[in-house]
């Protein structure tokens, strides 16, 4: 369109002067179509607004905002897009029901979020707001934002220390640094205790912890409800809710708890810092979100996580 016609529509395309680039979705205003015109430009591609269309900046702001919650923030918009950070650690949850209406709204108005329960640290970003078009029409935009309230919230960690209990059996592995540092990054306060690979052993040790979760790492792979660690839980008073997980690596956690403390059994990969089922557990219970058997069991899709290259046994046989 004649560059007079413009005026007061946002430019569709990027064009070069000798100033410098003027950039696409920049604003036409006086200043801007008269550089233009001094370097030569009579016709431009640009977009004009309609009765009740609403700038790309302003929607992604709009829609940002509602969106925000508790640990979580909308930080400034720019070129149609308005990106949403954690302000501290946690875990975060997703309404997938929520993004999907909000992203039903229209074709211009998209938001992208991490998975669900997706571990994240300060200032990471969780989500991102972007208009596809240089505006949106008022129409589709409900005041307030239809199913935007609760559709991201953080949890920030709600527990603050915790016990690793080890069982001991010669030529066994030792290593525990990785399951302290899972614990860490969420600011969880630890402190290791050592015992006999031995049903009785461990039995007392859980008996006399204090700590509001305590973590069991094995000497040797625990094989089914009536192994060591499974048994001293029961032994102890405790409860077991769930023995084994659809993720991989991560078959062998368990899960259970004794009076009101949360009893994780950890699998033999949580000695690696590589990603495991144990994790998903673990930051989820540390930041106050409950598991239940049914929501490991339905852990299984999505599941099949990267291989750890230095499993005893790994999933696949080398090929001859």
């Amino acid at each position: 369109m004649p560059l007079d016609r413009a005026r007061g529509g946002v430019l569709a395309h990027s064009l070069a002067t000798p100033e410098g680039r003027v950039r696409k979705g920049t604003v036409i205003d006086d200043a801007v179509a008269a550089r233009l015109e001094a370097a030569g430009f009579t016709e431009v591609v640009a977009c004009l607004p309609q009765d009740g269309d609403i700038p790309e900046d302003e929607v992604a702001a709009w829609l940002a905002c509602a969106l925000a919650s508790d640990g979580i923030e909308a930080r400034a918009p720019f070129t149609g897009r308005c990106n949403l950070h954690a302000t501290g650690p946690g875990v975060l949850e997703v309404s997938r029901a929520k993004i999907d209406a909000l992203n039903a709204l229209s074709d211009e108005v998209t938001v992208a979020t991490l998975p669900e329960w997706q571990r994240v640290t300060e200032g990471m970003m969780v989500a991102t707001v972007k208009i596809i078009s240089f505006f949106a029409n008022r129409a589709v935009l409900p005041d307030p934002p239809s199913g935007a309230a609760g559709a991201l919230r953080l949890h920030r960690p709600a527990i603050d220390r915790a016990e690793l209990i080890v069982t001991k059996l010669d030529g066994a592995p030792e290593k525990t640094a990785p399951v302290l540092a899972r614990l860490d990054r969420l600011g969880v306060a630890h402190h290791v205790t050592e015992v006999p690979h031995e049903t009785g052993a461990l039995t007392a040790a859980l008996t006399r912890g204090q700590a509001p979760l305590r973590l069991i790492l094995t000497a040797s792979a625990t094989c089914d409800p009536r192994d060591v660690g499974p048994a001293a839980l029961v032994a102890a008073g405790g409860t077991l809710t769930r023995f084994g997980m659809p993720v991989d690596p991560g078959n062998l956690l368990f899960l259970g708890d004794l009076g009101r403390a949360q009893v994780i059994g950890l699998p033999g990969c949580a000695r690696s810092p590589a990603l495991n089922g144990a994790d998903w557990v673990l930051e989820r219970l540390v930041c106050g979100v409950a598991v239940t058997h049914g929501d490991i069991a339905g852990m299984g899709v999505g599941g099949l996580l990267n291989e750890i290259p230095t499993r005893p046994q790994p999933r696949e046989r080398a090929a001859k």
